[in-house]
């Protein structure tokens, strides 16, 4: 965020690999999925790296480990299908919140902030984890990978959080782990914060053209409050 900018009065945060780790519950998912299938389970660092570009695309990746383009095909939908069984049986269980994560949110919402979280999880699971981990209520509007057309880092889902705030893309901080919260913000012409914890399918975070990084959501708060404190 620059000087001279106008206030920050809206916030969209990333979920996997923002607020939460997730992967825990992926590689359990994942892995039950493959044994399914008579295939051996894999790392958690393999799956971290397939993770946030939604979850046909995580299994598509799963499975390409060990089939090519046309065993993909024939197999993804079952794939997909028990997967979602078995990651809905444990959502939740073996995530984990990480530091600052509610007290940031806590600041961010004394500060009379308008709170969105995007996420390209598919909003079945999104909910339910938000509600389970005690997020849910601090946020006025949440997006999965499949509600909208266009899911990040198209600049779609970002861009109809401000019109649900009736509020300029240029007063919106988009908070998250990955290029594709970056690419969506910059698209969308939010500001946009990463926290260097998270997933970027394996990329370093340092490499994402953002407005800082932040080692917690609290520190972001303190970010947008001192943004605020000196714009115009």
């Amino acid at each position: 965020m620059k000087a001279g900018h106008a206030a920050i009065r809206g916030v969209i945060v990333d979920l996997d690999g923002t607020m939460l780790d997730t992967v825990p519950d992926f590689h359990v998912a994942i892995n039950r999925m493959r044994a399914d299938f008579g295939l051996d389970a894999i790392s958690h660092e393999r799956i971290e790296q397939l993770v946030g570009k939604g979850s046909e695309n995580l299994i598509r990746g799963v499975l390409a480990i060990d089939f090519d383009g046309a065993g993909v095909e024939q197999r993804i939908s079952d794939a997909m299908a028990a997967y979602q069984r078995h990651y809905l049986a444990i959502n939740g269980d073996h995530s984990a919140l990480y530091d600052g994560v509610l007290a940031g949110l806590d600041a961010m919402k004394s500060m009379g902030l308008r709170m969105a979280c995007v996420t390209n999880k598919p909003i079945a699971f999104a909910a339910p984890l938000l509600e389970k981990k005690g997020l849910a209520s601090y946020f006025e509007v949440v997006y999965g990978g499949e509600c909208l057309p266009r899911k990040k880092p198209d600049p779609m889902p970002l861009l109809q959080v401000c019109a649900d705030f009736a509020l300029p893309p240029g007063q919106v901080v988009a908070i998250g782990d990955s290029s594709n919260d970056a690419e969506a913000a910059r698209a969308a012409g939010c500001f946009v914060l990463t926290v260097p914890y998270g997933y970027n399918h394996g990329q370093p975070v340092h490499e994402i053209e953002s407005d800082g990084i932040v080692e917690s959501l609290l520190q972001a708060a303190t970010l947008i409050s001192s943004h605020n404190h000196t714009a115009n």
